[in-house]
């Protein structure tokens, strides 16, 4: 019988006793006896977050699908339990077995963003691991990091053994295998990360070693011995509906994030935008069949008893499939009297007639991300909309009987002037009076409301913008101000509440995000002041992490306000995301003179991704890609 790590005396003493418990609906037990390996999956960061996550689930199910493996889920204590975990020296557990994670074979960590990078140490630090991956025995487990930001490894590579590049459902029964193979011939720690280096998609950091300039940009980054791979092509599923989809996702005992079905409806996007990670690491579109869809929306509906469902994807707009997914949908939860929630959807008529079908007569807000306030600026993030797109989806969704509409914009994006700040403000207005030109005096129900956000723009690896500079606080803050003072002078500024993210952690997650082998110092050391739960304003200590750069001899305006020339050697030129560096050179050039770049359906722009021979790169019948357009102009790059 299980026995909980905790005692109920400890439960009583933490807000959310359900966090640690476990034995929720359809989480996996098994006999460890009967098993020979132990996975951990760990979210570092609070359960109702860490639950929410897709990837979790997916790769939970997918692992527990094997004999011989018993996967188990971990998550950061919060706040309250850590503070008693440590006084206690209650060693961190898994929540199935409630076993602790020290004793499991790995410990594959999620890292989902830059600013959990604290949180890594901690459950690192509480489960008993050594921090630093050098420190580590054949008694620890083998420590995992997967997830996007391990395009950029650097910044945590001293804490991980190693990395898994790309999506998880395509090697992990290879690296159990050799895993197990390396066990039964007892060989060491050591030769297992060296075996698993030569695994596609692996990086092991211990065995690479990285020279500077003098002025501390990379002069080379290099293998330390014969055999092990130079670069790492990320891993990808090609085939998304013949690959594994959890049928029968854990239910929590509480309310977390996404409490709802999640239905994955296509990996990638189409869209290009030059700001947006996610756009070009999960190139090329692959988008799951319909058949496939309408099978697995019924079984995690009748295996949850959750009461929404919730369509996933980068841009689900662009699914081909969506009208007869959408028309499936509405009949089948209809009839279950479920809830349909369509995130990510274009604000056209189709879009407007689907949710005038699925929502109550009592409307919820519509969401419109224009992410610049000038068609300039929207040019130069590639954005592919437009100002008379953006007011007539208004105009619709007024008619349609919407009252308050939702704007995010980005703040600092380069080459951004104040006439961009002030158009942020007028669009606004221009958005609110369409509401009073539409909608009759006699049926208006008070004011329309505009809620604008806006958010400080952060250049992130493998996108165009790699090369940028990013802005200082105070330069965002006064691109805050200056929103706020534009918004004040329009005629409907009563109809528009505006609210700005903060300026600290979007410097430091621009460090994060773009740093090299010298920030894990950084980090270990914010980490030993008592740094976690950086991604939660109220316990982000800027100053701290300031104090730990100057005392580390590491200069943080190194990574965000420098621009980049041409030829730099990234921290992450050695990992192939699929997009060549030469086609975001090339957008990065085009930004600068405000060009736009056609979608992917409307024209093939050479990037790379055509390698995979899937989805909207390849033609299945011809076999035939336009990548031409890339190799024509830079010699053999993105062939390989």
């Amino acid at each position: 019988m299980r026995t909980l790590a905790l005692s109920d005396e400890i439960l009583m003493q933490v807000e959310k006793p359900a966090r640690y418990i476990g034995g929720e609906i359809n989480a996996v037990m098994k006999d460890p006896e009967a098993v020979k390996v132990r996975f951990a999956m760990c979210f570092p960061d609070v359960y109702e977050i860490g639950m929410s996550h897709l990837g979790i689930q997916i790769l939970y199910g997918m692992l527990n699908s094997y004999d011989d493996v018993w996967c188990e889920r971990v998550y950061s204590p919060w706040v309250d339990l850590d503070a008693i975990m440590r006084k206690e020296q209650i060693p961190l557990f898994a929540l199935e077995s409630q076993d602790p994670i020290r004793t499991f074979d790995f410990l594959g960590i999620t890292i989902q963003y830059e600013m959990c990078y604290t949180n890594i140490l901690q459950v690192l630090d509480l489960s008993g691991i050594p921090l630093l991956s050098k420190d580590r025995t054949a008694e620890d487990p083998i420590v995992i990091g997967g997830g996007p930001c391990t395009y950029n490894p650097e910044p945590v590579c001293d804490f991980f053994d190693l990395f898994y590049i790309g999506e998880g459902e395509t090697r992990y029964r290879e690296l159990i295998d050799l895993y197990e193979d390396c066990r039964g011939r007892g060989l060491s720690r050591q030769d297992f990360l060296k075996k698993a280096a030569c695994i596609p998609g692996i990086y092991v950091p211990s065995l690479y070693e990285v020279s500077y300039h003098e002025d501390g940009t990379i002069k080379e980054m290099k293998p330390l011995e014969e055999g092990i791979p130079e670069r790492i092509l990320k891993e990808m599923v090609t085939e998304v509906s013949d690959t594994y989809y959890p049928d029968k996702p854990v239910v929590p005992f509480i309310k977390v994030t996404q409490d709802r079905v999640v239905l994955e409806i296509m990996r990638g996007c189409i869209r290009g935008c030059r700001f947006c990670q996610a756009g070009q690491l999960y190139r090329p579109v692959r988008e799951r069949d319909v058949e496939f869809l309408k099978k697995y929306a019924i079984a995690m509906l009748e295996n949850t008893g959750h009461e929404e469902i919730s369509l996933s994807s980068l841009s689900s707009s662009d699914y081909q499939k969506l009208p007869e997914l959408i028309d499936f949908l509405i009949e089948e939860c209809s009839r279950r009297k479920v809830n349909i929630s369509l995130p990510s959807l274009r604000i056209d008529a189709f879009s407007l007639d689907v949710m005038n079908k699925v929502q109550d007569v009592k409307k919820s807000s519509l969401t419109f991300a224009p992410e610049a306030g000038s068609q300039r600026l929207r040019n130069v993030i590639n954005k592919g909309l437009t100002e008379e797109v953006i007011l007539q989806g208004a105009k619709l969704a007024f008619e349609g009987g919407w009252t308050r509409v939702k704007l995010y914009f980005m703040l600092g994006i380069p080459f951004e002037t104040e006439e961009d700040i002030q158009g942020i403000a007028e669009l606004c207005n221009k958005i609110a009076a369409e509401f009073y030109d539409t909608v009759p005096k006699e049926k208006r129900n008070g004011r329309v409301q505009i809620v604008a956000s806006t958010s400080f723009f952060i250049p992130k690896p493998f996108t165009p913008f790699q090369w940028a500079p990013q802005c200082r606080k105070e330069d965002f803050l006064n691109k805050a101000y200056l929103t706020r003072t534009a918004i004040m002078s329009q005629l409907n500024q009563k109809s528009i509440k505006y609210n700005w993210h903060e300026a600290d952690a979007s410097v430091m997650e621009g460090i994060l995000a773009r740093g090299d082998r010298k920030v894990n110092q950084v980090i270990l050391r914010a980490y030993e002041k008592g740094c976690f739960y950086d991604a939660w304003g109220e316990y982000y200590k800027h100053d701290v992490w300031l104090e730990n750069f100057e005392e580390c001899g590491v200069d943080p305006d190194f990574y965000t306000v420098r621009e980049r020339s041409e030829d730099e050697i990234f921290p992450w030129d050695f990992i192939d995301c699929g997009v060549t560096k030469a086609f975001l050179l090339r957008e990065w050039k085009r930004a600068a003179e405000a060009v736009v770049t056609p979608n992917c359906r409307m024209q093939c722009q050479g990037c790379g991704a055509a390698r995979f021979g899937t989805g909207v790169c390849f033609d299945k019948h011809t076999g035939v890609t336009e990548i031409q357009t890339e190799t024509e102009e830079n010699g053999n790059e993105g062939t390989d």
